[in-house]
């Protein structure tokens, strides 16, 4: 019996061992897999807090320092420009303007009204003042007048405790003082667009600051990266919200570097007025050291409408003017030089050797070549014909004749040791090459033969021949000096001036030279000569010079038989070019000038006077003598001088020595 008891309490023992393994065998199970996870959570988090501790903390904690302090750069003050002597042509203006801040100013139409009763501001300008708002946080300044006078922004500061949230500021604005004289050199400034960020490859970060201005035209924009400068940086506190707490330290860019051009602002100043209405070019250059003193297209314009934002009607009217004052006429103008050429042919004859200066070729008027007749612009013609008297009176038949001996080949070749068909190194945009045709220049884009017609052509300076005024005063002044002079315009940077390396010689006979000069002296002194009227009286300052006239048109045989017309009774864009290149003075040169006039009819007519008065000035100065007038010429009067404008901001600057 105490048997059975005892098996009986193993069993319950048993069967309560079996319970209670069944119950607590899954709960082991899930607990040591939960364990194992914490376990493997535990350590990934370690690792990670250990990572952003130790090993990235240096890079946290800088991410944490730049969104409390920001780097902001400094524009950099641009460079000045000045004429030769000092006198400004682009400086830095205080630009007096006022700002609002949206969330200092409360009720921003309010504020706008107040203030509207201290300065003007039109409704178009109000629109665009709360579209800027709209986009700009509330702590961000917006413009809301630029360029006032000292009168308007002493009165805004004068009220300001009743303006709230507008603030008075004090920058600087490029400005031109006497702009219109030199904007085709210059040029002007103007704000950077997206287009001009994504034209560079590594654009420089200062582009990216609201409303920085660079070059666009002229020197402005050829040597832009000179005249920025380099910018500065500051480093500032600001909040979460992104406001400026503080400025904390800053450091100073470097301005650009000054610039003194060849340019005689008075001179510039004279050639724009003696050009009245013309559609014009002039270009004075001296002979000895390439410095360029007068560079003159006219009409021109007011470069500073573009730095303030030009108007579309002002836009327009440039635009639409057919005398195109936008145009660089002496630096890109392309024109058939006519007979101002035939100087490089006669040359290129006596280089050859086919021709002896004491032959006569006999001028009838005409000569026929092929199918075609050559016309000499003397419907008569000259009867026998030298070379200095076919420079004199200007032959065309006496050239039609070196053509067909000398070729086209040697001309061009000529024509390129004259600076011709080639680009000047002038910190220019845009600055033309002209054309100086040659054989292979014809098969390669035309895919035809050379014709005997077209060096006929040539030679008087037509047919495809082209010149700019830049390149026709090089030629001249390469001729009165017999050595390749370059043309420079600027003479000094930061003060300092830029040496002038000495001209190596032309090569050329000396004796080849003589005979051309005395031609080109002929035809402004003898009383054949084709701009005798134009000449200088004084002997000391006697003047050398070659007249010009390109056409622009056919003459027809049936409008020939029966009397071309005169330049005056075409309408204006029909008329013939009138051209003239001169030296003086004749005996000892210092200048060379040339004058391209379009339109204008003959070159004895309309551009030799305009030459002749430029040429007196660049001698003489402000004060031209009586003595240098021909009889019957001379003003009882010598009409007063424009002075160009003084600067109002600042003195003038002289180069150091």
């Amino acid at each position: 019996m105490s048997l059975n008891r005892d098996r009986r309490a193993r069993r319950e023992a048993q069967r309560r061992n079996e319970a209670l393994g069944a119950e607590t065998r899954p709960v082991t199970r899930r607990g040591l897999f939960l364990l194992g996870a914490q376990l493997v959570f535990g350590a990934v988090l370690a690792y990670r807090m250990r990572q952003l501790q130790v090993v990235e903390a240096e890079r946290y904690l800088l991410l944490a320092e730049e969104n409390r302090i920001n780097l902001q750069l400094i524009p950099p003050v641009r460079a000045e420009i000045f004429d030769r002597n000092g006198v400004p042509l682009a400086v830095n203006r205080q630009n007096y303007r006022v700002v609002v801040v949206r969330e200092r100013a409360g009720d921003v139409e309010k504020t706008l009204d107040r203030l509207g009763l201290v300065i003007d501001i039109p409704d178009h300008r109000r629109e665009r003042i709360r579209k800027e708002m709209h986009r700009k946080s509330a702590f961000v300044p917006v413009s809301v007048a630029e360029y006032l006078d000292w009168k308007n922004f002493a009165a805004v500061n004068a009220n300001l405790p009743s303006l709230n949230g507008v603030h008075p500021e004090v920058g600087l604005s490029r400005g031109y003082e006497n702009g219109p004289l030199t904007a085709h050199v210059v040029g002007y400034v103007g704000r950077v667009t997206e287009r001009e960020i994504e034209a560079q490859k590594n654009p420089d970060p200062v582009l990216q600051i609201p409303d920085f201005q660079i070059g666009k035209t002229g020197i402005e924009r050829a040597i832009e990266a000179q005249l920025r400068g380099e910018a500065g940086t500051r480093r500032i506190e600001i909040n979460a919200a992104g406001r400026v707490i503080r400025e904390i330290d800053r450091i100073d860019g470097a301005p650009g570097t000054d610039l003194h051009l060849t340019l005689d602002l008075a001179l510039q100043a004279y050639c724009h007025e003696r050009l009245g209405e013309a559609s014009a070019a002039v270009v004075v250059m001296d002979t000895n050291n390439g410095d360029l003193v007068g560079l003159v297209s006219n009409p021109s314009y007011n470069p500073n409408l573009f730095v303030r934002g030009i108007s579309p009607d002002d836009w327009n009217a440039l635009l639409n003017d057919k005398y195109r004052p936008l145009a660089n006429k002496w630096a890109s103008g392309m024109y058939p030089p006519g007979s101002t050429f035939k100087m490089v042919v006669a040359l290129a004859a006596l280089k050859a050797g086919v021709i002896d200066p004491n032959e006569r070729i006999f001028c009838g008027g005409s000569i026929k070549v092929g199918r075609r007749r050559f016309h000499c612009w003397k419907r008569g013609g000259h009867g026998h014909v030298r070379m200095i008297k076919s420079l004199e009176e200007s032959c065309d038949i006496y050239y039609y004749e070196m053509a067909k001996r000398v070729g086209i080949d040697r001309i061009a070749e000529m024509a390129r040791q004259f600076g011709l068909g080639a680009e000047a190194d002038l910190p220019i945009p845009a600055i033309k090459g002209g054309l100086i045709p040659d054989e292979a220049w014809k098969r390669r884009i035309h895919d035809e033969v050379w014709q005997l017609g077209d060096s006929l052509n040539s030679a008087i300076g037509q047919g495809f021949v082209l010149t700019t005024p830049l390149q026709l005063a090089v030629m001249t002044a390469r001729i009165a000096s017999g050595k390749a002079v370059e043309p420079r315009l600027i003479r000094a940077r930061g003060g300092v001036p830029i040496p002038v390396t000495e001209p190596a010689a032309l090569g050329i006979p000396k004796g080849h030279f003589d005979l051309v000069r005395k031609g080109m002296h002929e035809v402004v002194n003898s009383k054949r000569g084709t701009a005798r009227r134009s000449r200088i009286a004084d002997d000391e300052m006697r003047m050398a010079g070659k007249t010009g006239t390109s056409q622009v048109r056919s003459i027809t045989a049936a409008e020939r038989a029966a009397g071309v017309f005169k330049n005056e009774d075409l309408p204006w864009e029909r008329r013939d070019h009138a051209l003239f290149v001169s030296y003086a003075p004749f005996n000892k040169p210092r200048y060379a000038v040339a004058v391209v006039v379009e339109h204008g009819g003959g070159g004895s007519k309309a551009a030799a006077p305009i030459a002749r008065d430029v040429m007196m000035r660049a001698l003489y100065g402000p004060e031209i003598p009586l003595r240098a007038y021909p009889p019957g010429q001379r003003p009882e009067r010598p009409s007063p001088e424009p002075a160009p404008r003084p600067s109002q901001d600042r003195g003038t600057s002289r180069i150091r020595t």
